[in-house]
């Protein structure tokens, strides 16, 4: 087996029910399967969304709020809640986790990227799995619309981190099953592809639409993302979360969603 180092990123739509509820089942599917990859003898580092909306839902609010500060203060609560959640259930498949809060001046600056990487690579020698977000609490860089800067989503963060870590493969779960040459919403007959040699113009036109109510991601964060990890050599993955049992076939490099080849593994 080709045991490798895997950046997921899993999106706040996995994460959250429909009304806004933490979708415990999924959250302990994810545990379960990235556990069991590790045992397999892969290092796993976890970039998760879902700190605004988790701590939305912890606080009853009915939708994520539209003032900076109150994003900022729901994501304090949200990280303190998912963290204890990530623990949880982690700890029953035998794992420890570590939080990793990110800026754009830790990724930015090279001296704070340099002991940032030297971080990671601690924490996957002492087995643990990082779980990696922006720090939305000080950072309004995602979250403050018209202020983006590095970061500014998390599928970019992940390629990011997929980076610094040197993986050799970065998967995006997200609530489709990969890139289609039309919009299947609009199409039924759009068609899976299932793998890019080239992020070429015809498939950066592919790219476009928002994420869902509780998330900021849409298909052309996935594509800039993909140039982030292409450039690095990595291979990037985009797939359905609602098979996260796929995960397994991902590793071994099989037709799952739509891979972005970095030409190292072709």
């Amino acid at each position: 087996m080709n045991k490798q180092r895997l950046v997921v990123k899993v999106g706040t739509s996995t994460l959250l029910r429909q009304g806004g509820g933490v979708n415990l089942r999924e959250m302990d599917a994810l545990a379960r399967v990235l556990s069991d990859l590790k045992n397999m003898g892969h290092q796993v580092i976890l970039v998760s969304s879902g700190a605004i909306g988790v701590g939305s839902g912890k606080l009853g609010m009915k939708s994520r709020p539209s003032d900076l500060r109150f994003k900022q203060a729901t994501a304090a609560v949200g990280q303190c809640e998912l963290m204890h959640l990530y623990d949880k259930f982690f700890g029953e498949y035998g794992q420890t986790v570590a939080q990793i809060l990110l800026t754009d001046e830790d990724v930015d600056h090279p001296v704070r990227a340099e002991h940032l990487s030297g971080t990671f690579e601690a924490l996957l020698e002492l087995g643990c799995i990082p779980v990696v977000n922006e720090n939305d609490s000080v950072s309004s860089s995602e979250i403050e619309t018209g202020q983006r800067k590095v970061l500014g989503d998390n599928d970019t963060l992940s390629a990011i981190v997929a980076g610094l870590c040197h993986a050799d493969l970065l998967v995006l779960l997200t609530d489709i099953d990969g890139l289609f040459d039309a919009d299947p919403r609009t199409h039924p007959d759009a068609r899976l592809i299932h793998r890019v040699d080239a992020i070429t113009p015809e498939i950066e036109a592919l790219g476009g639409g928002g994420g869902s109510q509780w998330g900021t991601g849409g298909m052309a964060t996935k594509l800039t993302a993909a140039k982030r990890a292409i450039a690095h050599g990595i291979d990037m993955v985009i797939a359905n979360s609602n098979n996260l049992d796929a995960l397994y076939d991902i590793t071994e490099g099989k037709d799952v969603g739509t891979r972005f080849l970095s030409g190292q593994q072709k």
